[in-house]
């Protein structure tokens, strides 16, 4: 090989590695303007689109409603069974404001929003003392500002054998004794009417009645 045939071999070989290292580069070359990646394809036909981000929000949410609750399991049962949890806050039966009976469902509030959710979750459909609970979290602007009110108040029974007892033995004048034995003989005759008008034979007893006003009672002086 002459001298002018490798001066010629050495500029083609030169040529190749220039061009081999500007193709390199482009290739490494980061474009300004990059199409983002598609991640799913329409069926319908048209250009590649991009699934939405969903953004994930925590919860906030510490109170739980609690329906179903079964007789006997009230504010002392439901803290000392949902304890197992976590911290409790407060708890509030719903009762009748007149008998202070349970009106069978209530609320619980946690300090953490997950060991509520926990709770709702593991707690919800349960069987307890055969009555299917109901249990689920209530948003935060879904909780009313007088939800807790009076929530430690001690609801006592109202003894109605003791109010009958009361109006039952209560004094009376002679006018209010009237019309007590008025009434009594009233509903007497429609009874015997109505076992005539069954076709049934039978004497009802006599009434005897006292209209005469009941004796006063008579207060002594200490002296």
């Amino acid at each position: 090989m002459g001298a002018k045939a490798k001066k010629a071999l050495k500029k083609n070989m030169k040529k190749i590695s220039a061009s081999a290292a500007a193709s390199s580069s482009s290739r490494l070359a980061v474009p300004q303007n990059p199409k983002p990646s598609a991640d799913f394809l329409p069926l319908g036909g048209g250009p590649a689109r991009k699934a939405p981000v969903i953004k994930t929000v925590e919860s906030k949410a510490t109170v739980l409603y609690i329906g179903r609750l079964p007789h006997g399991f009230y504010e002392t049962e439901i803290e000392a069974f949902f304890t197992q949890f976590g911290t409790v806050k407060r708890v509030r039966v719903a009762r009748n404001k007149k008998t202070g009976k349970s009106k069978h469902f209530g609320f619980i509030q946690f300090e953490d929003p997950e060991v509520a959710e926990i709770a709702a979750g593991a707690m919800n459909d349960y069987l307890l003392l055969e009555h299917m609970l109901q249990v689920r979290v209530i948003p935060p602007e879904h909780v009313k500002p007088n939800l807790w009110k009076g929530f430690k108040c001690q609801y006592k029974p109202v003894d109605w054998v003791q109010i009958e007892r009361k109006q039952h033995n209560k004094e009376r004048t002679l006018e209010e004794h009237r019309k007590m034995l008025n009434k009594v003989v009233k509903r007497d005759q429609k009874r015997r009417k109505r076992i005539e008008a069954a076709g049934i034979e039978y004497q009802c007893p006599e009434l005897v009645g006292n209209t005469q006003p009941l004796p006063k009672k008579i207060k002594f002086s200490e002296d």
